[in-house]
C-alpha cells in the first residue's frame, strides 16, 4: 500500500553519501520517493545509484520554464541531512536553490517535513542557528537536533560518525504525523 509521495532531500555533507539507506528504508515503509539534492549534495551522492533505486531522476536545479515536471508532487518531505546552510537560509525563505524553493514552499502547503541536521559542534554553537531550527519548528517542522538525536563531532571529523546518522527516526517522526 501506498503512503504517497516522499521527496528526500539531501544536502552536501557527509552522511549524503549514504542518503540510499533512507530511500529503501522509505520504500521499505510505502513510500514512492523521489530525491532532490542541493547543489553542494550532488557532489555527495550517487547519482545513478538513486535514479535507478527510484525510478526518477534526481533533481539539484530548477527546470526551465515551459518544461514539464519530471517528479510527482510531494505528500511529505524529508530533509537529511541537513546543513547549516540549508537550515539557515530555509529559516530565511531564501530560494536560491531548488530544494530550498521546494522546501520552503513546502511549509507553505502544510506538508509533513522533517529535518534531520546534521552538522559540527562549532557551527551549531552560532547563535543564530538554534534560533533558525526554534523558527523552523514553530512553522510546523519537526527538526531532529539535541544530544539525544546525534552527538556533535569536532570539525573535520563528521565522516567517522556516519554510522550514527539516524535516518529511521526521520521516518519514525513521519510516521508519526
Amino acid at each position: 500500500m501506498s503512503r504517497g509521495v516522499l521527496y528526500v532531500i539531501a544536502c552536501g555533507s557527509p552522511p549524503a553519501r549514504e542518503v540510499d539507506k533512507l530511500v529503501v528504508a522509505a520504500q521499505g515503509r510505502g513510500w514512492q520517493v523521489c530525491c532532490l539534492t542541493t547543489p553542494m549534495g550532488r557532489r555527495f551522492v550517487d547519482v545513478e545509484a538513486l535514479e535507478r533505486l527510484t525510478g526518477y531522476p534526481v533533481r539539484s536545479e530548477y527546470k526551465n520554464p515551459g518544461e514539464p515536471d519530471v517528479l510527482p508532487p510531494p505528500d511529505a518531505m524529508i530533509v537529511a541531512p541537513a546543513t547549516v546552510n540549508t537550515i539557515s537560509k530555509w529559516a530565511l525563505a531564501v530560494c536560491d536553490t531548488l530544494a530550498l524553493g521546494i522546501i520552503v514552499e513546502g511549509i507553505g502547503k502544510r506538508l509533513p517535513i522533517v529535518a534531520l541536521p546534521f552538522t559540527n559542534w562549532a557551527h551549531a554553537a552560532h547563535p543564530a542557528f538554534q534560533e533558525y531550527i526554534d523558527k523552523l519548528r514553530s512553522w510546523g517542522v519537526d527538526v531532529l537536533f539535541g544530544p539525544d538525536v546525534y552527538p556533535l563531532h569536532e570539525p573535520g571529523t563528521g565522516s567517522r560518525y556516519l554510522h550514527l546518522f539516524p535516518w529511521e527516526r526521520a521516518l519514525d517522526c513521519l510516521d508519526r504525523q
